[in-house]
């Protein structure tokens, strides 16, 4: 295995999301190129060379094991995936990003395709600036000055902004930042494996909905109107105890927390299976423990189709699941979506899961996690 160097870049963007445009660069150069171990502020800045719309620049510190060529060769891949592509005869404009090498190691190279240290780096404030942030007493190893000297002797006078702008150096992190995240879904929608597959993925406490203990859902599934209110009730009690254990108590060893329910859905179930005595009854029970219990920050709702849903049921085996029909699986579909009409806009993202297989194909997991990790950055614009 290659030992690694450490490689310094400069990001930017001016185009459209360039918050999140600077998050995502992030995330495709830990994934690509090597580990990103420290991330500085984000800067607001002016356009340098031509005229256009302010630009957010940051500057990171990569741990990284490729030679310099691939880096480059990464990093335009890169720039090509989010919508750039460079051109000789482009000069300079407006780009949804922009990545270049300014340091790796103390290598200095200098030829047709590449040249390092960056040979505009002393002269440009909007990547000394950032760059002073996270490596201030890093030596350019041809002029032998630090960052710091060079920022103050830099001639460019530009006004550059430090932005109440967090960015992190990977997913984990920001997932750690939202605490809490609940993957809802009607029966059969695949729930349970997404929260499973993020959990491991991202080292989050996994809080799983403990339906198969619950002694009375096979009667149920045979006798609905019988067997409907002691269901609904003991749904919710369970819930309730469960949901207030596993969220009030914080684990040391994991991220953050994700669960394949939140605990609303009692309610969304209750009124389709109970009469309306009955609900009115369950719902007084509920609304007063639903004010103690914590609430995610990221509520996602994968939806699938009814035609789906049936088999993915039927796949999955379970005896007492085998009668449930399509009408039901409807209510419940049309009892979530009346529900997501009274949750908060900026804490609800709802996936059409219909088409995808996110078990079995690595890509379509990774199209479930750029909606999460996209809607998470959302959140913080």
């Amino acid at each position: 295995m290659s030992e690694t160097q450490t490689l310094y870049l400069s990001i930017g963007s001016n185009l459209n999301q360039r918050q999140s445009n600077l998050q995502n660069a992030i995330f495709h150069i830990g994934e690509r190129i090597g580990e990103v171990t420290t991330v500085s502020p984000v800067y607001k800045t002016p356009s340098w060379g031509f005229e256009s719309a302010d630009f957010f620049n940051a500057c990171l510190m990569v741990e990284s094991s490729l030679s310099a060529p691939s880096i480059l060769q990464e990093l335009l891949k890169i720039e090509k995936q989010m919508g750039r592509v460079r051109s000789i005869e482009e000069g300079y404009q407006s780009r949804v990003i922009d990545l270049d090498i300014i340091y790796l190691g103390n290598e200095v190279i200098d030829n047709d395709v590449l040249t390092i240290p960056h040979p505009r780096m002393a002269e440009r404030k909007f990547v000394l600036k950032p760059l002073a942030d996270i490596a201030p007493q890093f030596y350019h190893p041809i002029v032998n000055k630090d960052t710091r000297n060079l920022l103050q002797e830099t001639r460019d006078k530009s006004e550059v902004t430090k932005l109440p702008i967090k960015l992190f150096k990977n997913k984990v992190e920001l997932f750690s930042d939202t605490q809490f995240i609940a993957i809802e879904g009607n029966i059969g929608a695949g729930k349970t494996s997404l929260a499973t597959k993020i959990s491991e993925d991202f080292n989050a406490k996994l809080i799983l909905e403990r339906f198969a203990e619950n002694p009375f859902l096979p009667n149920f599934y045979k006798d609905q109107s019988r067997y409907a209110f002691p269901l609904e009730m003991s749904f919710l009690a369970d819930r309730y105890q469960q949901y207030t254990d596993d969220t009030n108590q914080f684990d040391l060893f994991k991220n953050f927390m994700v669960s394949d329910y939140d605990i609303f859905k009692s309610l969304i179930f209750a009124k389709v299976t109970l009469q309306k005595e009955e609900f009115a009854l369950y719902r007084k029970i509920f609304n007063f423990m639903y004010k103690e219990v914590k609430k995610p920050k990221i509520y996602v709702y994968l939806y699938q189709t009814t035609e789906r849903l049936l088999e993915q049921i039927k796949k999955r085996g379970r005896d007492y699941e085998q009668r449930i029909d399509a009408v039901y699986l409807e209510n419940i579909n049309r009892g979530y979506l009346d529900f997501l009409k009274t949750y908060p806009k900026q804490n609800q993202l709802v996936i059409d899961v219909s088409n995808l297989d996110f078990v079995n194909n690595k890509i379509d997991y990774q199209t479930l996690l750029k909606h999460i990790t996209d809607f998470a950055l959302l959140q913080r614009n």
